[in-house]
């Protein structure tokens, strides 16, 4: 289908404010843009509770902020440990603040918004390493957390959607942490090829190649390979015994294919798969709700289909 006309209407607004010639963001620059892109993100914090903590991540103290359904927050609930987008460059448990506890209301769930480490201050694998220490600290604390550790789904978005799949293959391959779920919202977990989508919306669609790259080589360390199943989990050798998973792309996203791909690996692997994809919509699409109202569907979609996987009573 035709690109959304509201995404054309932002999409059309950035490039008659953005340079004239694209050079590489600063990850100063990166960091501002991605919170101002937050700030279309809606959610009513009324109807849900908060609190903030930290957690003894893989080399430091983590942030983390606890959210919950106000109708709800006395009851022990299956919990969502998630990760925020931006590239593993940029993003916090504050820029995500209004799709966490979002998705914390459309899911049913105890929600783990987790600040890990970011690049280039901590290049590869030190998010992926909280990411993991993050989730075990969930699954250890559940009781004190007030989640049910029979019932655990992992996700995130963008690069934080990467972290998620990474953990769920790390869990399976060490037989850690039981994942019930995972859900991976316009994931990118494919570095080290370019697809069909990346170069079809490699210019003009919210994130450009050049922000990608640049994301990458603040990410990856000097002699780092991109193939890694660890920053390129769609490339993992072995998907059999995986969590059922959620993953939702969008048509207009140069990581479209990538998610695709994903989910059709994951159905050969004899794992669960509820995949959509979202027709004329871009890249961060989901944490537009005031612009896009099809955001708001795609969560509510999102927490009926956590519903289905975890025997979540939604709201």
């Amino acid at each position: 289908m035709p690109l959304d006309p509201r995404a054309q209407r932002l999409l059309t607004m950035m490039a008659a404010a953005a340079k004239p010639a694209r050079q590489r963001p600063s990850v100063e620059e990166r960091r501002q843009s991605l919170a101002k892109l937050m700030q279309f993100a809606r959610a009513d914090l009324n109807r849900v509770t908060m609190k903030d903590g930290t957690l003894p991540g893989a080399a430091s103290e983590l942030r983390y902020r606890l959210y919950a359904p106000a109708d709800q927050a006395s009851e022990q609930l299956p919990g969502f440990v998630y990760f925020h987008g931006g590239g593993m460059v940029a993003g916090s448990i504050e820029t995500h603040h209004h799709l966490t506890a979002a998705l914390a209301l459309a899911t049913g769930c105890r929600l783990v918004s987790i600040d890990y480490r970011l690049a280039p201050e901590h290049p590869f694998p030190a998010a992926i390493e909280d990411a993991i220490a993050a989730t075990a600290f969930a699954w250890r604390n559940a009781a004190s957390l007030g989640i049910d550790a029979t019932r655990l789904v992992i996700g995130g978005d963008s690069a934080g959607a990467a972290l998620a799949a990474v953990v769920c293959q790390e869990a399976m391959q060490t037989e850690g942490v039981p994942i019930g779920a995972q859900c991976l919202i316009c994931p990118v977990l494919d570095f080290a090829d370019t697809s069909g989508s990346r170069e079809a919306f490699a210019e003009g669609y919210l994130i450009d190649r050049t922000t990608l790259e640049a994301d990458l080589a603040d990410y990856l360390p000097e002699g780092a390979d991109s193939a890694d199943p660890r920053v390129s989990p769609l490339r993992a050798a072995r998907l059999v015994g995986l969590p059922p998973a959620i993953i939702h792309t969008a048509e207009f996203d140069p990581m479209r294919d990538e998610g695709d791909a994903y989910a059709r690996r994951l159905r050969a692997a004899g794992v669960p798969v509820a995949h959509v994809c979202h027709g004329g919509m871009i890249h961060n699409f989901h944490c537009m709700s005031a612009l896009l109202p099809r955001a708001q569907a795609a969560l509510a979609q999102i927490g009926e289909q956590v519903a289905r996987m975890l025997g979540v009573p939604t709201n």
